[in-house]
């Protein structure tokens, strides 16, 4: 099996793969077909050594000529096959249409689904139904076929992408499989690595159907998904006669009375990954606790916005927003910051703040959640789920800079080159002060000298792989602040 895992593709853009695949390479859509349905024969095979009985689930289209394929080559290697047909079957594609007589030619059992259907009886369920070509509700015999899948809580192997997901945005169109794998073909589809259909896809496994390398650089993708290696080079060990001062200085603005600790969060992230000095400017009843909690870090209280000139002038790059708030004194500060040339890295209520004055800046990092992406958008924050792509895209056009949408397969948006998507991170970093803790990450790294997109995307990785180490000891009740130790063992380790 091929894998090629970094590039992303819409629909359209898989279509194109598949189209030139026939025209220039001669590859007919028959032997796509077949190349398909022996990547999922493979991939079960190597990852369900054990089981026997398979029921494959198979629509009218050509997702479900794939399922044909498999279906054949299980019961060819002696496996014992059920195929379960949705829906008419009278107008299959011309190449789903020879794969299912060829199943019949072999003696596969074929039976039509009805709600008496039981698929108890097999080990392993093979999702056929419908492709990345759906992008309305399901039918109602395929929500019911759906439902009876879920029934038997056996695992399913969902082929290319989970029926009822939109291969586009991750949205579930009415119902969806929930799936254990995906095997999924030409190239990573951005619903299965964001919004709801993280949640569908299980494990992803992506076959390039062996396409030649020439047909792929004739298709841009729309977007990739974050690789280390690719930043790698920004965390090489520092030379001996190393100090502070080369690695930066970042100062946090925010920590509004009550909600200090998000700015003392935000700031011991940028030291745990690099930063050389970090200092907070808070409420000045607030300065004392601060360096009290964390004595690295520096603090000053802030009455006025004046006071704040001598600290711009000393810092390398601001985090502005953690505990902000959106009162006078908050406003004040922000506008402060804003007037000066430093990069900035915006967040929380420095986005609340922001939102309606829509000004735009090249050198700033912008870190949404939806609901902050919605208010910035002036939309609700479905909207924003519905197609995270677009709104990450459109709230970068519209501010300038790089944005951040956080959230289950968090997008980096940059002017100049191809959104990027992170597939790491886990339920468990649902919680209070994450995002503090990301603004300090990518903070700690701007400070360092690496480029604005590079310092969201790198920063946005190592946010996610820390919350996946702390999560080995359990997503319930983890905390924020668990991944700080995460950090400072990723910067080291990860060159």
């Amino acid at each position: 099996m091929t894998l090629q895992n970094d590039p992303i593709y819409s629909i359209e853009r898989i279509r194109k793969c598949e189209h030139l695949a026939c025209e220039q390479f001669h590859i007919s859509s028959h032997d796509l077909m077949e190349r398909a349905g022996r990547a999922v024969y493979d991939f079960l095979l190597h990852r369900f050594p054990r089981v026997k009985k398979i029921a494959v689930c198979c629509g009218g289209g050509n997702n479900g000529g794939d399922g044909y394929v498999l279906a054949r080559l299980l019961h060819e290697h002696g496996l014992n096959v059920t195929v379960w047909q949705v829906g008419s079957h009278n107008h299959l594609p011309i190449e789903a249409k020879y794969a299912l007589d060829k199943c019949k030619k072999i003696g596969v059992s074929i039976h039509l689904f009805t709600p008496a259907t039981d698929l108890q009886p097999s080990d392993l369920i093979v999702d056929a139904l419908c492709g990345i070509g759906i992008t309305q509700p399901l039918r109602v015999d395929m929500i019911a076929m759906i439902e009876k899948m879920h029934v038997t809580a056996l695992p399913i192997v969902a082929i290319d992408i989970p029926s009822g997901i939109c291969a586009d945005t991750g949205q579930v169109l009415g119902r969806a499989v929930q799936a254990i794998a995906t095997v999924t073909f030409i190239g990573l589809k951005m619903g299965l690595l964001t919004g709801a259909g993280v949640a569908y896809a299980g494990e992803i496994v992506c076959d390039d159907l062996q396409l030649p390398q020439d047909l792929f650089s004739q298709v841009q993708p729309i977007a990739e998904k974050i690789q280390i290696k690719s930043y790698q080079h920004y965390l090489k060990p520092r030379p001996r006669d190393w100090h502070k001062g080369l690695s930066g200085h970042v100062l946090v603005v925010g920590g509004d009375v009550g909600f200090s600790g998000a700015a003392r969060m935000a700031a011991e992230a940028a030291l745990r990954v690099g930063c050389g000095l970090v200092t907070v400017a808070t409420r000045l009843e607030l300065a004392t606790v601060l360096n009290v909690s964390c004595p690295e870090i520096m603090c000053q209280g802030i009455d006025d916005p004046t006071q704040l000139e001598p600290l711009l002038m000393r810092a390398d790059v601001v985090i502005l927003g953690p505990g902000l708030g959106q009162s006078n004194w908050a406003k004040s500060l922000w506008e402060s910051v804003c007037r000066s040339q430093l990069p900035l890295v915006v967040d929380a209520d420095g986005l609340n703040i922001l939102a309606p004055l829509h000004q735009s800046r090249e050198n700033w990092i912008l870190t949404p959640h939806p609901g902050e992406a919605a208010r910035l958008l002036n939309q609700e924050t479905r909207d924003i789920q519905q197609n995270r792509l677009l709104a990450v895209q459109t709230i970068q056009k519209r501010f300038g800079g790089v944005c951040v949408l956080k959230g289950a397969g968090s997008l980096i948006a940059t002017p100049d080159l191809l959104p990027a998507v992170c597939d790491k991170g886990n339920p468990g970093m649902a919680t209070a002060g994450m995002g503090d803790i990301l603004s300090g990450v990518i903070g700690g790294l701007l400070a360092q000298n690496i480029p604005l997109g590079d310092a969201a995307k790198l920063g946005v990785y190592l946010h996610a792989m820390a919350g996946d180490l702390a999560a080995k000891q359990g997503e319930r009740g983890m905390l924020a602040t668990h991944l700080l130790p995460y950090l400072r063992r990723l910067v080291n380790e990860i060159d």
